[in-house]
Parts: structure tokens; C-alpha cells; sequence
């Protein structure tokens, strides 16, 4: 990535300890997040894939300081030629002035939407608490907030319940837009609506980041909507990174087992290549993973290498890398 990104993520850990007992004693740690390291360039979007409780939303969730990290570094730059901050070391006044520029949108609309407000006094309320409009101003950008994600001006007076599950997602993408962001998280933004409805939400969502050139964290179980909306692709298991690089170079060419068991289960995609051996075990629990490397129990290719340590990550090309002993060659 030649130009300096917007968002870096330097070694990010998150681990919850396990406690057992009467004296609620720590015997051990879940690795939720477990040293996750990538870059995002302005304009950007990136897809972090993975199964369920992979650590995808908790790496949004601790990057964006909404939750602490146990380690790590996470460093955002408004522009290629500004200073790096890094966020997880900002408090107070410091760490909302840049809060402004960071966005979420979450899976479910009807949960992150304020029940007891109409839609107008949402989308008004960060303007209104950051200092940004008031009075005729206010109502006007929430009008245009409102336009710019394709809803009527009649909806600011209506409340969630009375909306369609796709009207509830142009809000919460409206309320992200509201302080102008630089990068934004799609939290499973599209999983909860179906498959039209998903369709619109996501030619939304790229309408706005090349208009307003944001980078965009993507965040998805979905592999099939992955290759149609981002540049390069993460896939996470038990909370690291095992493979990344261009959607093309992973769809294609697949170098990790798990990858390769992701795209045989996503429908449409397993089709086009020979289908990899099936599992050989459930996952493992994240509190008791198994030495060396946690997919070995479920993996064809596994030898008494993959017991002993956690494997290097291989670079495949400038772009293209996996962490695995036996990396696939046959795409």
C-alpha cells in the first residue's frame, strides 16, 4: 500500500479471562482477538470474513474504541498526508473530536434505533451534540441525511416500528453519515434483510463511499456478497487473521483449508472448484483450543507440525499471504 492509510491496526488482542469456582478464579483466557494486524487506504473497502464468533465484530468494536483492547495499536489518519493518531491511546474531549469521523452501522436497525425517537431526532441528535447545526440548519441537513440515502422527508416523522426493515437500515446508515466520517464499519450491515432489499442496501453503501471517498470496513459471514463489494479481503478464525489479499487472489486461489471450506459452504461459490474434504470435527471451544494450530483438528492436511506450533504466515505474492504449514497451491 504505497500512500499512507487511513486505518492501521497494529498486534490488536482483546482476551476476556475465564473464571471458575467460588472464588471466581482465573484458570484461563478467551482469545477473542489475538494479534490482528492490517491496513485500510482512503477510499478503500476491506472485508473481514469469517465464521461466527471469529472475533470479526469484536476487532470493530475495540478498533473504534467502543470497547478497550488488551493490546495492540490502532492508528487513523483524516487524510494520506496527515499525522497518525492512535486512537486506543486518545480520552476524553481528544478522543470525541475524532469520534466524529468514525461510523458504525450495525446488523440489526430495530436494536441500535432509539424506540421513543422519530427518526428526525435521531439523525438530529449528533448534529445537535457535536455543535454542528441548529435551528432551520438542523432540519435541513436532516432532510438531506434523509435524501442522500434515498428516504422521503416524511419519514423524519415516523418512529422504527413503523418502518420496513430496509427503511430502518437507511437510517442507521443516514445517523453514520451525519458527522461526515472518513471510515465507517458495516457491521453484517445487510444479513438480517433479504436478498433485494440487501441488493439496494449495499449499491447505497457504494454510492456513498465514491462519493464521499470514505474507507469502509466491511464485516461479513457472507462470502458471496464479499466478492461483489470489496477490494481486498481478511478471513478470521479463532480470532487472527489466517489468510488476506485481493478478493480475487482468495476467491480464486484460496491458500488456507478454512478459506477453502468458507467458499465450498457460500452458495454459488463452491461450484466452481473441486470441493475440499469435508471437517473432520466440530470447532474446538475458544476457551480450550487445541496446540499448535486450532484448525488442525478439522483439517485434511494436518501432520504432527501442525500440533507443535502455530503456523508462519506465508507470502504467497506482494498481496497474497496465509498462515498455514501446507498452503494450497491448486486455487
Amino acid at each position: 500500500m504505497s500512500a499512507a492509510p487511513c486505518i492501521e491496526v497494529r498486534d490488536l488482542a482483546k482476551h476476556y479471562p475465564v473464571r471458575r469456582g467460588l472464588l471466581r478464579r482465573t484458570v484461563g483466557l478467551v482469545r477473542a482477538v489475538d494479534g490482528v494486524s492490517f491496513a485500510l487506504a482512503h477510499g478503500e473497502t476491506l472485508a473481514l470474513v469469517g465464521e461466527s464468533a471469529s472475533g470479526k465484530t469484536t476487532v470493530a468494536r475495540a478498533l473504534l474504541a467502543l470497547t478497550e483492547p488488551s493490546a495492540g495499536s490502532v492508528y487513523y489518519r483524516r487524510s494520506p498526508d496527515a499525522p497518525a493518531v492512535d486512537l486506543l491511546a486518545l480520552r476524553g474531549a481528544a478522543l470525541r473530536r475524532v469520534r466524529r469521523e468514525l461510523a458504525i452501522v450495525f446488523q440489526d436497525p430495530f436494536e441500535s434505533l432509539n424506540p421513543r425517537l422519530a427518526v428526525g431526532q435521531a439523525l438530529a441528535e449528533p448534529l445537535f451534540v457535536h455543535g454542528l447545526a441548529r435551528g432551520a440548519e438542523l432540519s435541513e441537513r436532516v432532510v438531506a441525511l434523509l435524501l442522500r440515502v434515498g428516504l422521503t422527508p416524511d419519514i423524519a416523522a415516523r418512529f422504527p416500528h413503523q418502518l420496513s426493515g430496509g427503511q430502518r437500515q437507511r437510517v442507521a446508515i443516514a445517523r453514520a453519515l451525519a458527522l461526515a466520517p472518513r471510515f465507517i464499519v458495516c457491521d453484517e450491515a445487510v444479513s438480517a434483510l433479504d436478498a433485494s432489499v440487501q441488493a439496494q442496501i449495499l449499491n447505497l453503501l457504494a454510492d456513498v463511499q465514491r462519493d464521499l471517498g470514505l474507507a469502509q470496513l466491511f464485516i461479513a459471514h457472507d462470502l458471496a456478497l464479499v466478492r461483489h463489494v470489496a477490494e481486498r479481503v481478511c478471513v478470521m478464525q479463532y480470532g487472527r487473521i489466517v489468510e488476506s489479499g485481493t478478493v480475487a487472489e482468495v476467491f480464486s486461489h484460496p491458500a488456507h483449508p478454512y478459506t477453502r471450506s468458507l467458499l465450498e459452504a457460500a452458495p454459488g461459490e463452491g461450484a466452481r472448484r473441486p470441493r475440499a474434504p469435508a471437517p473432520l470435527a466440530e470447532r474446538p471451544s475458544p476457551s480450550a483450543l487445541p496446540s499448535g494450530c486450532p484448525h488442525r483438528t478439522r483439517c485434511p492436511l494436518a501432520d504432527a507440525l501442525c500440533a507443535e506450533r502455530y503456523p508462519e504466515t506465508a507470502t504467497l505474492s506482494t498481496t497474497h499471504s496465509a498462515a498455514c504449514h501446507h498452503p494450497l497451491t491448486d486455487g
